[in-house]
C-alpha cells in the first residue's frame, strides 16, 4: 500500500526570511491526520533567505538530521560545536536531555533544506553531534545509505531503527529496495519525478509505504532526488 503526501497538500509558511513547508505537523500547522509516520516526526523543507536563520532555542529527545540541498548553514549549539553545513553533508543531532542551537544561512545565499526530526529509541540520551558528506557521486544512480543505527557503511549513527538513504538517478534510472517483513518505508523526493510502483512522484511529494515487499523506483528526469526511510 502506497499513500501519497502531494506537495501542494503540505503545510506552509512565509515569514519572509523563512519560506517553510511541513509534510506532518509542526509549529502552527496542525492535521490530525499528518502528525508523522511510525518514527518519522517531521519533514521541513525550508527556504532560508541569506544572513537570516534560527536563534539560539532548544530541543530534547529527538534526532534531528539536515540534509543541505543548496547554500550553505553555520551551526552553533550548548555541546561546543560550530559548524558550517554545505550540500551533499548531513549533520545529525541527538537533543537527548537537552540542546541549545542555532542556525543561520551565509550572507550572500539563500539555503534550501530538509529538516528531519526522528523520535529516538529512548529519551534522555546524552546530546551528540555528528556531520559527515556524501558526496553526488556516491549518490548518483544506487541508494546511499546516509544514517543508521550504528552507523553502518559510513553513515552517520542515529538512535533508532531506522535507515535513511539518499539517490540521485538520471532519466530512465532505476533503483530498487526489498522490504523486510513488517517494515515500512517512507519516500520523500527532493527534485526531478519518479515512478514508484506504479506511482508517479513530482518534486516535493512524499509517499508512505506499508505491506509491500519491493520497491522499484525509476526516475522519470534527469536529476531525479530523493531520500529513501527504512523503518520497523
Amino acid at each position: 500500500m502506497i499513500k501519497i503526501r502531494r506537495s501542494k497538500e503540505r503545510g506552509h509558511a512565509n515569514y519572509g526570511w523563512l519560506d517553510t513547508h511541513y509534510t506532518f505537523s509542526f509549529s502552527d500547522y496542525y492535521d490530525p491526520h499528518f502528525m508523522g509516520f511510525r518514527d518519522l516526526r517531521v519533514i521541513n523543507e525550508d527556504y532560508i533567505e541569506p544572513g537570516q536563520g534560527f536563534p539560539k532555542h532548544g530541543h530534547r529527545d529527538m534526532e534531528i538530521i539536515t540534509y543541505i540541498i543548496t547554500g550553505e548553514l553555520s551551526h552553533r549549539d550548548s555541546m561546543g560545536n560550530g559548524e558550517t553545513i554545505h550540500p551533499g553533508e548531513v549533520q545529525r543531532m541527538t537533543a537527548g536531555t537537552g540542546v541549545l542551537h542555532s542556525e543561520f544561512s551565509s550572507e550572500t545565499d539563500k539555503t534550501h533544506l530538509l529538516q528531519i526530526w526522528i523520535l529516538p529509541e529512548q529519551n534522555r540520551l546524552t546530546p551528540s553531534y555528528e556531520q559527515k558528506l556524501f558526496s553526488a557521486n556516491e549518490k548518483q544512480g544506487k541508494l546511499r545509505l546516509i544514517a543508521a543505527r550504528g552507523g553502518d557503511d559510513g553513515a552517520v549513527h542515529i538512535n533508532q531503527d531506522v535507515k535513511l538513504y539518499a539517490s540521485i538517478l538520471k532519466s530512465g534510472e532505476e533503483v530498487s529496495l526489498d522490504l523486510a517483513e513488517k517494515r515500512h518505508a517512507w519516500v520523500q523526493l527532493i527534485s526531478g519525478s519518479l515512478d514508484l510502483n506504479g506511482e508517479i512522484l513530482d518534486a516535493g511529494d512524499g509517499a508512505a509505504i506499508s505491506d509491500e515487499i519491493t520497491l522499484k523506483i525509476k526516475a522519470l528526469e534527469n536529476l531525479t532526488e530523493f531520500l529513501l526511510f527504512d523503518m520497523h
